[in-house]
């Protein structure tokens, strides 16, 4: 499997498959082709979190059926485990829980190692600074600004400091991670995550709950540049 490369973008929308409809998700997958940046898939197994979702069937189901690149999020128990087999099966991006991996280093560099990029997610009560050292081995931080587990719920302000903090970690180590948010990120969420320092938006509910998919797409992506362009960090 050849490495998944992409010029990097100042902002990208990655929507959730998990606000779609899971009886139509070639149909779902194909409202958003051509506007989005990733497709967002939250494995979930009712252990790390307490909801169950889907799996690798599913995941390699949808490979067959879009163009887009897969971003995997897993919130399972044992990820160490698992991971590498999303990266093996074309995902363009795998992210793990700093919670629940056991040994991060190993299951970033294996991910790697199968073609994909590497993501490391913390909760909202985990703090960013511990993980530091382990910016070498990732490609992208996922910060959630909900509580794991089910879509719709409400964004946690709580989390903006957070985001501020790790956006200049990362311009320490030189600024090639990526910084995603995902939870509650919609329309009047959206600009306060890109000024502090978010560039790729997980959304979920705000996109597959719209009429029209793609312009909703379209609306949070100019929502978030202009934030962007206005924000601190990206001057």
């Amino acid at each position: 499997m050849a490495l998944y490369t992409r010029v990097y973008m100042a902002v990208q929308i990655s929507p959730s498959i998990l606000s779609a409809d899971y009886a139509r998700l070639a149909d779902e997958t194909a409202a958003v082709s051509g506007v989005a940046d990733w497709l967002h898939v939250d494995v979930m197994d009712y252990h790390f979190v307490p909801n169950l979702t889907i799996g690798l069937p599913v995941v390699e189901a949808l490979l067959k059926h879009t163009s887009l690149p897969l971003d995997c999020h897993l919130m399972i128990d044992d990820p160490d485990r698992w991971a590498p087999g999303y990266a093996e099966a074309g995902a363009g991006n795998v992210t793990v829980h700093a919670e629940a991996a056991r040994a991060p280093v190993r299951t970033l560099r294996a991910i790697r190692a199968a073609g994909a990029r590497a993501g490391l997610a913390l909760n909202p009560g985990t703090a960013v600074e511990p993980y530091e050292d382990l910016l070498p081995e990732v490609d992208m931080l996922l910060l959630m600004t909900v509580e794991p587990g089910f879509g719709g719920q409400q964004f946690l302000d709580m989390v903006l400091p957070k985001l501020r903090r790790t956006r200049a970690l990362v311009a320490r180590q030189g600024g090639a991670v990526w910084l995603q948010v995902d939870g509650g990120v919609s329309a009047e969420t959206i600009e306060r995550c890109a000024d502090a320092g978010a560039d790729v938006f997980v959304a979920g509910s705000a996109v597959y709950g719209a009429d029209d998919p793609a312009r909703a797409i379209q609306a949070l992506r100019a929502q978030a540049e202009r934030a962007t362009a206005g924000s601190a960090w990206a001057r």
